[in-house]
Protein backbone atom coordinates (compact mmCIF):
# COMPACT_ATOMS: atom_id res chain seq x y z
CA UNK A 1 0.00 0.00 0.00
CA UNK A 2 1.72 3.17 -1.04
CA UNK A 3 2.47 5.52 1.62
CA UNK A 4 0.19 8.87 2.40
CA UNK A 5 0.85 12.11 2.30
CA UNK A 6 0.82 14.38 5.22
CA UNK A 7 -0.65 17.50 3.18
CA UNK A 8 -4.28 17.12 4.06
CA UNK A 9 -4.94 18.60 0.39
CA UNK A 10 -3.68 15.85 -1.26
CA UNK A 11 -5.10 13.09 1.48
CA UNK A 12 -8.95 14.75 0.68
CA UNK A 13 -8.13 14.41 -3.17
CA UNK A 14 -6.93 10.77 -2.34
CA UNK A 15 -9.91 9.86 -0.40
CA UNK A 16 -12.54 11.24 -2.98
CA UNK A 17 -10.18 9.13 -5.85
CA UNK A 18 -10.99 6.08 -4.04
CA UNK A 19 -14.61 6.69 -3.38
CA UNK A 20 -14.50 7.03 -6.82
CA UNK A 21 -13.18 4.26 -7.74
CA UNK A 22 -14.62 1.86 -5.52
CA UNK A 23 -18.39 3.15 -6.75
CA UNK A 24 -19.22 2.52 -10.31
CA UNK A 25 -21.82 5.11 -10.89
CA UNK A 26 -19.65 8.08 -9.35
CA UNK A 27 -16.79 6.55 -11.65
CA UNK A 28 -18.98 6.45 -14.98
CA UNK A 29 -20.07 10.18 -13.85
CA UNK A 30 -16.38 11.01 -13.13
CA UNK A 31 -15.38 9.66 -16.60
CA UNK A 32 -18.66 11.46 -18.40
CA UNK A 33 -17.53 14.99 -16.79
CA UNK A 34 -14.27 14.86 -15.13
CA UNK A 35 -13.37 16.06 -11.40
CA UNK A 36 -14.79 18.72 -10.27
CA UNK A 37 -13.67 21.74 -8.29
CA UNK A 38 -9.41 21.75 -10.33
CA UNK A 39 -8.78 24.81 -9.44
CA UNK A 40 -9.17 26.82 -12.81
CA UNK A 41 -10.67 29.84 -13.74
CA UNK A 42 -14.08 28.64 -13.20
CA UNK A 43 -13.83 28.22 -9.64
CA UNK A 44 -12.12 30.85 -8.79
CA UNK A 45 -13.95 33.62 -10.19
CA UNK A 46 -16.91 31.50 -8.38
CA UNK A 47 -15.02 32.27 -4.80
CA UNK A 48 -14.17 36.02 -5.57
CA UNK A 49 -17.03 36.79 -6.99
CA UNK A 50 -18.59 35.24 -3.42
CA UNK A 51 -16.35 36.82 -1.29
CA UNK A 52 -16.71 40.52 -3.22
CA UNK A 53 -20.62 39.73 -2.58
CA UNK A 54 -20.35 39.32 0.85
CA UNK A 55 -17.54 42.38 1.21
CA UNK A 56 -19.72 44.64 -0.33
CA UNK A 57 -22.69 43.23 1.93
CA UNK A 58 -20.62 44.38 5.10
CA UNK A 59 -20.13 47.14 3.54
CA UNK A 60 -23.77 47.92 3.44
CA UNK A 61 -24.71 47.23 7.06
CA UNK A 62 -22.29 49.36 7.96
CA UNK A 63 -23.15 52.22 5.33
CA UNK A 64 -26.67 52.26 7.38
CA UNK A 65 -25.69 52.22 10.46
CA UNK A 66 -23.86 54.91 10.19
CA UNK A 67 -25.90 56.91 8.13
CA UNK A 68 -28.46 56.30 10.64
CA UNK A 69 -26.79 58.13 13.17
CA UNK A 70 -28.07 61.32 11.86
CA UNK A 71 -31.22 60.41 13.62
CA UNK A 72 -28.63 61.07 17.02
CA UNK A 73 -27.64 64.65 15.80
CA UNK A 74 -25.34 65.95 13.52
CA UNK A 75 -22.25 65.74 16.46
CA UNK A 76 -22.57 62.17 16.38
CA UNK A 77 -23.16 61.68 12.75
CA UNK A 78 -20.30 63.92 12.02
CA UNK A 79 -17.76 61.56 14.60
CA UNK A 80 -18.65 58.80 12.87
CA UNK A 81 -17.90 60.22 9.39
CA UNK A 82 -14.65 61.65 10.52
CA UNK A 83 -13.28 57.98 11.22
CA UNK A 84 -13.43 57.89 7.32
CA UNK A 85 -10.33 60.15 7.30
CA UNK A 86 -8.46 57.63 8.79
CA UNK A 87 -5.64 56.10 6.64
CA UNK A 88 -6.62 52.65 7.39
CA UNK A 89 -10.28 52.95 6.66
CA UNK A 90 -9.15 54.66 3.28
CA UNK A 91 -7.56 51.43 2.50
CA UNK A 92 -10.30 49.62 3.58
CA UNK A 93 -12.46 51.98 1.13
CA UNK A 94 -10.16 50.91 -1.56
CA UNK A 95 -10.91 47.15 -0.71
CA UNK A 96 -14.27 47.87 -1.08
CA UNK A 97 -13.98 49.54 -4.28
CA UNK A 98 -12.21 46.42 -5.63
CA UNK A 99 -14.37 44.50 -4.64
CA UNK A 100 -17.49 46.58 -6.08
CA UNK A 101 -15.33 46.93 -9.36
CA UNK A 102 -14.83 42.86 -9.61
CA UNK A 103 -17.92 42.02 -8.43
CA UNK A 104 -19.33 44.32 -11.40
CA UNK A 105 -17.13 42.69 -14.13
CA UNK A 106 -17.56 39.36 -13.10
CA UNK A 107 -21.43 39.71 -13.17
CA UNK A 108 -20.99 41.03 -16.70
CA UNK A 109 -19.06 38.17 -17.54
CA UNK A 110 -22.07 36.00 -15.99
CA UNK A 111 -24.67 37.44 -17.65
CA UNK A 112 -22.49 37.16 -20.91
CA UNK A 113 -22.36 33.87 -20.53
CA UNK A 114 -26.44 33.71 -19.71
CA UNK A 115 -26.96 35.19 -23.02
CA UNK A 116 -24.72 33.59 -25.22
CA UNK A 117 -24.23 29.98 -24.08
CA UNK A 118 -21.53 29.51 -26.54
CA UNK A 119 -19.44 31.75 -24.47
CA UNK A 120 -18.62 29.22 -22.30
CA UNK A 121 -16.40 27.32 -24.59
CA UNK A 122 -13.96 30.25 -23.51
CA UNK A 123 -14.50 30.66 -20.12
CA UNK A 124 -10.91 31.05 -19.41
CA UNK A 125 -10.65 33.74 -21.84
CA UNK A 126 -13.15 35.69 -20.97
CA UNK A 127 -11.92 35.66 -17.26
CA UNK A 128 -8.51 36.73 -18.03
CA UNK A 129 -9.80 39.25 -19.89
CA UNK A 130 -12.21 40.55 -16.78
CA UNK A 131 -8.88 40.60 -14.91
CA UNK A 132 -7.04 42.69 -17.59
CA UNK A 133 -10.08 45.06 -17.37
CA UNK A 134 -9.94 44.95 -12.96
CA UNK A 135 -6.44 45.67 -13.08
CA UNK A 136 -6.57 47.69 -15.78
CA UNK A 137 -9.31 50.27 -13.90
CA UNK A 138 -7.71 49.64 -10.44
CA UNK A 139 -4.55 51.03 -11.36
CA UNK A 140 -5.86 54.66 -11.63
CA UNK A 141 -8.37 53.97 -8.74
CA UNK A 142 -5.63 52.93 -6.35
CA UNK A 143 -3.38 55.83 -7.02
CA UNK A 144 -6.57 58.43 -6.56
CA UNK A 145 -7.30 56.94 -2.83
CA UNK A 146 -4.02 55.47 -1.91
CA UNK A 147 -2.18 58.98 -2.89
CA UNK A 148 -3.61 60.31 0.82
CA UNK A 149 -2.59 57.77 2.25
CA UNK A 150 0.70 58.14 1.89
CA UNK A 151 0.92 61.42 1.99
CA UNK A 152 -0.33 60.65 5.60
CA UNK A 153 2.21 57.86 6.19
CA UNK A 154 5.05 59.52 4.56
Amino acid sequence: MPERSRNPVVRAREKAQEVVSSNPRIRSKARQFGWPYRGREGQWSWLFHRVSGVGIILFLFAHILDTALVGWGPEAYNKVVAVYHNPWIRLLELGLVAMVMYHALNGTRIMLIDFFPKLTDHNAALFWGEMVLFVGSMIPITYIIGKPVVEAWF
